[in-house]
């Protein structure tokens, strides 16, 4: 048997294995899925890239940005859409994270440092509004029931 019909052959097979397994729905499940793992590759190749030294250490901006957004994306499709009205200050956490990175890991450089710790700071207090608007509510009534309770306890000996 010649080896190159061999080839041939289990290269048909696997064609065949791929489209039937395309035609009951796997890879558009899995494709629906784990898409944000395409975002995350190319921040892990910049990453790795960077720590090879072979690409200078400005690649860590973009490779931060990439693996924050990509672990943001794969929260969304693993516990849904609707909780993008949360975490959306992630983008901003995203550049904050590239420019930490570049400052912890290269240059050292204070600027870096600085916009890194207000971009977080920015993110985090968009996050605790976005929160706050979307549960305000519940803690309007924490708040509520705890002064009620703080007036139960501290009566005025008058009554």
């Amino acid at each position: 048997m010649n080896r190159n019909n061999v080839s041939v052959g289990v290269l048909l097979i696997a064609v065949a294995v791929i489209l039937l397994l395309g035609k009951i729905g796997v890879f558009g499940f899995l494709g629906s899925l784990l898409w944000p793992l395409l975002v995350l590759a190319p921040g892990v190749v910049l990453h790795m890239l960077y720590f090879n030294r072979v690409l200078p250490p400005g690649v860590l901006v973009p490779g931060g940005i990439l693996v924050t957004y990509s672990l943001m994306f794969l929260f969304c499709n693993v516990f849904g859409w609707g909780a993008m009205s949360y975490i959306w200050p992630g983008f901003i956490f995203g550049v904050a994270v590239g420019l930490y990175e570049l400052y912890f890991f290269e240059r050292r450089d204070r600027g870096a440092l600085t916009a890194s710790v207000i971009l977080t700071a920015v993110s985090a207090l968009l996050f605790g509004m976005a929160v706050l608007a979307k549960l305000g509510v519940y803690f309007i009534v924490i708040v509520l029931v705890i002064a009620g309770l703080l007036l139960i306890w501290r009566r005025p000996r008058a009554w």
